[in-house]
């Protein structure tokens, strides 16, 4: 007997006669099916016709169908193994399969529509499996899919780092990495279909080292020098009277000649520090391993007794910790909406306004909305009435504006308001810089972590409101 024959015998012949079920035909069709809505998709997708930013499309696409797909192909040797079964059972399993011959057209086409259709579905199962992980690394996915992450989803796009892809800072490097950040995307996905999450997400030590990270792009010893940083604020009184500030910030790094100054340069050191709270906002150990060897100990005298934290080495996300999840403070917010016109500084008491209604307590964004418009309309309608007349697009604008910076910043279902997530660079704001170099962090010898302000910035001017000071600085 020729290997064809012995082929045709003892598996076409089985195949074609136990398939002939209605499981298996029905596998069949479901897996056509998927398979026809799957290429029309994809058509679609890339051509770019008609398609959609909707993420939960996505989920549906790239998941949903593909598992369907696989069902059904999973339908099919089920069904033959169960009609095997029943006519087993009921002594009907004929001792010979009814012949096939190539010489009849009609098999001999069913064939090659079986092998070509296999073909195809190994094809689409492969592509589709392929577009299922892609997806997972785009940020439709971890930002917009998952609610929880709506804080988070809606800082990125705003961000100094909306142009870097998610997993380019999330998922370390090679094989491990890439495994390691799936498994524990997975677990967060089982502890979100469980309601088992806190609220608000504190950030913690998941990021892969800076090394696979940050450093990808950028150096952490490139020379920076010096910088002019430019504050424009607004005050509370009538007129919103503007004023700005000028700092010269030491920025440093190392130099062509490999000397080490400014901020960076300082801290290009091996340093490790205990924190004992989860933003690392509260530091009360610092330890700094000199070129040499020698290791100098600081701890914070001002704190009484001694508590426990994590012992971690300083890297570049200890103060550029948001850089891609960056959210704003309402001074912030309001200041740079009125240096950009998007709320007119002409209107009376604006900024005083606008804090107000930003720091209030909303449940939702609808209400926010609601609120904020209703409240500015009737400070200006009582206290400004032929303003409203002249000005009512103005002020319906700023409101507008209000609203959106409040429903960039705070999320009242995950617990996230006004300052949940502190930004370290910096001073001004939150602790930041002073976590460290606040004076009380000392030495056995007496010795304490530079606090003096000269060594990081020189302020220029601050808080000034005279045009033509600040036009003798360059800025007016």
């Amino acid at each position: 007997m020729s290997a064809w024959e012995k082929i045709r015998k003892e598996w076409i012949r089985p195949a074609l006669f136990f398939g002939n079920n209605l499981l298996s035909l029905a596998g069949g069709a479901i897996t056509s099916a998927a398979a026809f809505v799957l290429i029309g998709f994809w058509v679609v997708d890339a051509f770019g016709h008609g398609g959609t930013q909707n993420p939960y499309i996505g989920i549906i696409l790239d998941f949903l169908l593909p598992g369907i797909f696989l069902l059904g192909l999973i339908l099919i040797p089920v069904g033959m193994v169960v009609r095997r079964a029943v006519l087993r059972r009921m002594g009907k399993v004929p001792s010979v399969y009814p012949r096939i011959e190539l010489g009849d057209p009609v098999f001999r086409r069913g064939i090659e529509i079986v092998a070509a259709t296999t073909f195809l579905n190994f094809v689409i199962l492969g592509t589709a499996t392929y577009r299922g992980v892609a997806y997972m690394d785009t940020e439709s996915f971890c930002g917009e899919t998952c609610h929880v992450m709506a804080p988070e989803g809606t800082a990125y796009p705003v961000s100094t780092h909306s142009g870097v892809a998610c997993v380019d800072c999330h998922v370390g490097s090679g094989v491990g990495g890439y495994v390691h950040a799936k498994v524990n995307g997975t677990k967060q996905l089982i502890d979100v279909l469980r309601r088992h999450y806190a609220t608000p997400i504190m950030p913690e030590d998941r990021l892969p080292p800076v090394g696979q990270t940050c450093l990808k792009c950028h150096r952490a010893d490139a020379w920076m020098g010096d910088r002019v940083f430019i504050s424009t604020t607004y005050g509370d009184d009538e007129k919103n009277t503007r004023s700005r500030s000028l700092v010269l910030l030491h920025v440093g790094g190392r130099s062509v000649a490999g000397a080490l100054s400014g901020i960076h340069g300082a801290h290009l050191g091996h340093i490790e520090y205990i924190s004992t709270d989860a933003t690392h906002q509260t530091i009360h150990y610092v330890a700094r391993t000199e070129a040499d060897g020698r290791v100098t100990e600081y701890t914070d005298t001002d704190m009484k007794t001694a508590k426990v934290g994590v012992r971690r080495v300083m890297d570049c996300t200890d103060c550029h910790n948001r850089v891609a999840h960056s959210f704003d403070t309402p001074e912030h917010a309001v200041d740079r909406s009125m240096l950009a016109g998007a709320i007119r500084p002409e209107l009376p008491y604006i900024h005083k306004e606008s804090l107000e209604l930003l720091k209030a307590f909303y449940s939702s964004r609808e209400q926010a909305r609601t609120e904020m418009a209703a409240r500015l309309a009737r400070f200006y309608q009582s206290g400004y009435p032929e303003l409203w007349q002249k000005d009512q697009y103005e002020i319906t604008q700023a409101s507008s504006r209000l609203a959106a910076i409040w429903s960039q910043n705070v999320f009242p279902f995950m617990k996230v308001t006004w300052g949940t997530h502190p930004n370290n660079l910096g001073h001004n704001d939150y602790p930041g810089c002073t976590r460290c170099h606040d004076g009380s962090h000392n030495a056995a010898s007496g010795k304490s972590i530079a606090s003096d302000c000269s060594t990081c910035h020189n302020v220029l001017t601050i808080d000034e409101t005279n045009r033509k000071q600040l036009a003798d600085l360059g800025v007016e």
